[in-house]
């Protein structure tokens, strides 16, 4: 298991990255932030995931982020609007 200092900054990585973009990274970006092989970042994405700490998960059976809360990578009838740009949307 891999400490939670670095658990922290991919969870800041994932979160800053949905602020930025107004969707989620891929692990090889997390991968590729963090200087590590694809798989590791892969790895490192499903220990975060598997901690419970807040509404998160995968699309089913995928590596894929759908719902890092308060985000959701798919569109959903819940928009976020920050000073009129509308690029995200909730849970």
């Amino acid at each position: 298991m891999p400490d939670k200092e670095q658990l922290d900054r991919i969870f800041h990585f994932i979160m800053e990255t949905f602020i930025e973009r107004g969707n989620a990274p891929h692990f090889t970006e997390i991968a590729l932030e963090f200087g590590m092989k694809p798989d590791e970042g892969k790895a490192l994405l499903h220990d975060l995931f598997s901690t419970g700490v807040m509404p998160m998960w995968l699309y089913p059976g995928t590596d894929l982020i759908v719902s890092f809360a308060p985000f959701n990578n798919l569109p959903t009838q819940y928009r976020i609007t920050v000073n009129g740009q509308q690029k995200w949307f909730a849970q």
